[in-house]
């Protein structure tokens, strides 16, 4: 597997945070990788994200989001995914970059869901294309987790 860097910016494009993965997959419009939670254990509304936990992420060039599976480190079990709204990420070889707009969305195992960090999201005061691209997304994203989301690996 290769190995890629992700490097997550805020909306103006300032990196705020850099990890690493591998490679499991890509497209001509989507890279899905594999990496591990590098922080410290944090309690995250009503799950744990474990440093150690795997995640499977997937990033899109031609969507206003990406999604990560959030995986047990101990047994592997599926916690969840976290959904994050972004603009599309720039894709190259070895790299992956996204805009993170704030808004996210949680659904948990059970398949629940938890729209988080509406008031951050009204704070960046975004273009007016921005803001209706971010919300026809997470509207998007609400659709399919209605549907009931799917592991990742089958949506590239």
């Amino acid at each position: 597997m290769d190995e890629i860097t992700v490097v997550k910016c805020n909306h103006l494009g300032k990196e705020t945070w850099r990890y690493t993965g591998s490679v499991l997959k890509q497209s001509a419009n989507a890279v899905l990788l594999q990496a591990y939670f590098n922080r410290p254990d944090l309690p995250f509304h009503g799950l744990v994200l474990g440093q150690g936990d795997r995640f499977v992420e997937l990033f899109y060039n031609d969507r206003w989001y990406n999604l990560f599976e959030i995986h047990d480190r101990a047994t592997d079990a599926l916690k969840g995914w976290y959904c994050n709204v972004t603009r599309p990420a720039q894709i190259a070889p070895g790299r992956v970059t996204y805009e993170d707009l704030a808004l996210d969305l949680l659904v948990y195992a059970s398949g629940g869901q938890l729209v988080l960090d509406e008031d951050e999201f009204t704070a960046l005061r975004l273009p007016p294309d921005d803001q209706q691209q971010a919300l026809a997304a997470l509207a998007e994203l609400r659709r399919l987790a209605d549907g009931g989301l799917p592991l990742l690996e089958s949506l590239i």
